[in-house]
């Protein structure tokens, strides 16, 4: 079973950085676990790594799609695969860097598959989504399943229409039908290391990261994209950061509520991958600043 290494952990706390110094000193190469990144042109909003970075350690499912292409864990999966199977040929060791923790569970433990999909309520709801919007669609999956809401992003609409069609459709919700699946497969010998730091430390490296990404011209970049014909309606540009420029260029926010938001929803999205890896008993949990310590770890590993 092949090695991987995998560095994860919410955004804001380094993972870019720390990955790289592992890929230096283990002669490794990044495959970005970034369900964001992994768009061409969008760039400041996603923290991708900048062009001095991606010349210090190859990089891999960064830059990957189209933002108007569909992307989800099954093609995540299966791209890193054929990445990983390369990497190791080669004699390198595959880092899996990234905080989708989704996609980083899919690649180690293997894909839950539910019932074949019933077109029927999928296209009901969909109908209800274009007519109530994202949020009352979200309130009712959190009043069907609550456990899946809470997995799910509130605007990932894709996600939250599938977990309705399986409540509406089946005598089990999808979370039961999660947990009795288990993702008891192992797919690779790996290690997984957690970065952490004291929760207020990191909100404020958060806000200071939203200021620099507005510094660096991410409503510039969303106006781009927009005249690029990239409509704001699109998935990922339904992500935090991208969504509240258009809201402001839409004028529905003044740009302090449009920045406060920004900071608030980053603030909670970290939240919410802290209690996604905070699940994960074989997780290594360390400071950014003890490199040292995952030296040794990931030495232990590979001997």
């Amino acid at each position: 079973m092949k090695k991987i290494i995998v560095i994860c952990g919410p955004t804001g706390i380094g993972k870019t950085s720390f990955a790289i110094s592992i890929a230096r000193r283990f002669n490794g190469e990044i495959i970005g676990a970034d369900s964001m990144q992994i768009y061409k042109h969008l760039d400041i909003g996603t923290a991708k790594p900048d062009i001095e970075e991606l010349k210090q350690a190859p990089h891999h499912l960064v830059n990957y799609i189209d933002p108007k292409d569909d992307f989800d864990a099954g093609k995540y999966v299966k791209a890193a695969d054929k990445i990983i199977e390369d990497i190791s040929a080669r004699g390198k060791i595959p880092i899996i860097a990234g905080g989708t923790g989704l996609y980083i569970r899919a690649l180690l433990h293997g894909l839950f598959r539910s019932k074949p999909i019933c077109k029927q309520t999928i296209s009901q709801l969909t109908r209800e989504l274009e007519e109530n919007g994202t949020a009352q669609l979200y309130q009712k999956l959190k009043n069907s399943d609550p456990a899946a809401a809470e997995k799910i992003h509130p605007n990932d609409s894709f996600r939250v229409i599938r977990a309705l069609e399986v409540c509406q459709t089946s005598a089990q919700k999808i979370s039961d039908q999660q947990k009795q699946h288990n993702f008891k497969n192992l797919r690779y010998n790996y290690v997984k290391i957690g970065l952490t730091m004291e929760r207020g430390k990191l909100y404020e490296r958060i806000n200071q990261r939203v200021d620099e990404m507005l510094d660096r011209g991410l409503l510039n970049e969303v106006k781009t994209l927009g005249r690029n014909g990239y409509s704001f309606d699109l998935k990922p540009m339904q992500s935090i950061g991208y969504k509240h420029m258009a809201m402001f260029l839409n004028k529905d926010l003044d740009w302090e509520e449009s920045v406060r938001l920004f900071k608030r929803d980053s603030r909670r999205y970290a939240k919410r991958q802290y209690t996604w890896f905070n699940k994960d008993k074989d997780m290594n949990w360390l400071k950014p600043s003890q490199f040292n310590d995952a030296e040794k770890l990931i030495k232990e590993f590979l001997t």
